[in-house]
């Protein structure tokens, strides 16, 4: 399939059905299911049943700018929702469809959507299979999606994207990717992360730019090195958990990679080891590493060659965003100097929290925005991430940052996953606290052998005084934990912190 690129701007329900007049029968979505047959959706079909949705849609109210919740799991219906929002010119924003009714409440009671889409079996569907597929008038969306990023701060948060939904033809496939050389077109993108998720939401502009998306109901290492060489996977994004999981399958070695053009690794930060297994795997020019957040307040990215330079960097500002490491009291700080990571990109952050209890991002006078993280930067600008703000734990006056003892750990081969957090203590005021899922709950490691393995690789004030094994770590599908949950669980409340 061959898209023209001009350049030229357009609605994203207008580029989908421009693309479904183009090949009709070509499949857009191949979803994986974690029990059953594929399911195979085509360009006619996801822009037919989006159109017809959106009829319904528009027949119950929903107007230009009106914010719809998508409370889905990852599936064809989700991302049928999302168009179909998008065709009436309103704003989807993808949320967590797992949430207890009391985080759930106060998620919607943020963002104040005038619909909820949460069934892919309810009458909203049933009405959109008898519903017109005439195109409804055109029209753009004044924002373009939101992102709800409650995160482990215990407020719920929705950032909504401020720029209009405008689909650019000629667009890249992956901006980070294609910076460094074009790709063949088109990709074949595999999501193995949520749709809630901004890793997992990327699939729609894939969509858009007219690449199939393999798209997973739910991350499983072991399914995913079979997709990836049933589908021939050109390329995928994954969090740093995504990645270990995936190389801690038996036998990834010998498996068939070779249609990969690229894996980019987002979320958090990743460990050295890790990182050179994937360069390993992949190759360096394949292996792309980025940061930054939901607030799309900049972006920082490299590639395998360069990271294999400066190991452990998260790469340097990309295109037009600026870096700067400042302290608490607002000092610019040199090369190797811990501080606040704070960004600027020439048009600001694309994305503005929405909501009347939301502070707004720390910045300064002349527009560098963080959102609380800590890091320094190299002689040659490469930045490195210390971690949290709010994750740092102060033990005995020395601050211990929870990711690189957890990247230490997570070199046993004994440890499947790890989260490091600070708990109360008499004489440290916090002593550093490891709970620890093991590969094997039938031989776990010892406490004796977690804590002699990190006493070999950290100073002796970042090694864990306690150790804590469990059946499984309590993961969201998007890989992330609930650090301050976690605490409240073992010592109570931090005061610090607030609620959980």
């Amino acid at each position: 399939m061959t898209m023209v690129m001009t350049g030229e701007g357009v609605s994203y329900g207008t580029q989908i059905h421009d693309i479904a007049q183009l090949d009709p029968d070509g499949t857009a979505i191949y979803f994986i299911p974690l029990e059953g047959d594929d399911r195979l959706v085509s360009w006619r079909e996801l822009d037919e049943v989006s159109t017809s949705l959106a009829h319904v849609l528009q027949h119950r109210g929903v107007k230009v700018d009106d914010i719809v919740a998508v409370s889905l799991k990852n599936s064809p219906e989700h991302l049928i929702s999302c168009f179909a929002i998008w065709k009436v010119g309103a704003v989807p924003v993808p949320m967590r469809w797992d949430l207890p009714e009391w985080e759930r409440s106060r998620v919607l009671a943020t963002m104040e959507p005038v619909l909820v889409i949460d069934d892919p079996e309810s009458d909203l569907f049933v009405e959109a299979a008898s519903a017109s597929t005439e195109p409804l008038a055109d029209v753009t969306p004044p924002r373009g999606w939101g992102v709800c990023s409650s995160g482990s701060t215990g407020t719920p948060k929705v950032v909504m994207i401020k720029t209009p939904g405008l689909y650019f033809l000629g667009s890249p496939s992956n901006l980070v990717v294609e910076t460094y050389g074009p790709l063949p077109q088109p990709q074949r993108f595999l999501v193995p992360a949520p749709l809630y998720h901004t890793n997992g939401f990327t699939a729609t502009k894939n969509l858009m730019a007219g690449d199939a998306i393999v798209l997973l109901e739910k991350f499983n290492a072991a399914q995913i090195l079979d997709v990836i060489e049933r589908y021939r996977v050109t390329g995928f994004i994954a969090a740093t958990p995504m990645l270990q999981r995936l190389v801690q399958v038996p036998g990834i070695e010998e498996r068939d990679l070779s249609s990969l053009d690229w894996v980019q690794q987002g979320a958090s930060p990743l460990p050295i080891w890790l990182g050179k297994k994937w360069c390993e795997l992949v190759g360096p020019e394949k292996f792309y590493l980025s940061y930054g957040a939901s607030e799309m307040h900049g972006l920082v990215t490299c590639r395998g060659d360069e990271w294999l330079e400066h190991l452990g960097t998260l790469g340097r500002g990309f295109t037009e965003t600026e870096l700067r490491i400042i302290d608490n009291e607002g000092n610019v700080l040199g090369a190797g100097e811990v501080g606040g990571i704070y960004m600027r990109t020439p048009t600001g952050p694309a994305g503005t929290y929405i909501g009347d209890n939301v502070a707004p991002m720390p910045q300064t006078d002349d527009g560098f925005v963080t959102v609380g993280d800590l890091g320094w930067l190299d002689e040659e600008g490469f930045l490195f991430m210390a971690d949290r703000r709010v994750d740092m734990i102060v033990t005995g006056a020395a601050n211990v940052f929870p990711a690189e003892v957890e990247s230490a750990l997570s070199e046993h081969p004994e440890i499947l996953d790890v989260v490091v957090i600070g708990l109360k203590d008499p004489e440290w005021g916090r002593r550093v606290h490891a709970i620890v899922q093991p590969a094997d709950h039938a031989m776990p490691p010892s406490t004796e052998d977690v804590i002699g393995f990190a006493k070999e690789r950290l100073a002796p004030y970042k090694v864990p005084k306690t150790v804590e094994f469990v059946v499984s770590l309590p993961r969201s599908e998007a890989m992330k934990l609930n650090r301050a949950a976690l605490i409240a669980e073992r010592d109570g409340p931090d005061e610090e912190r607030g609620p959980t």
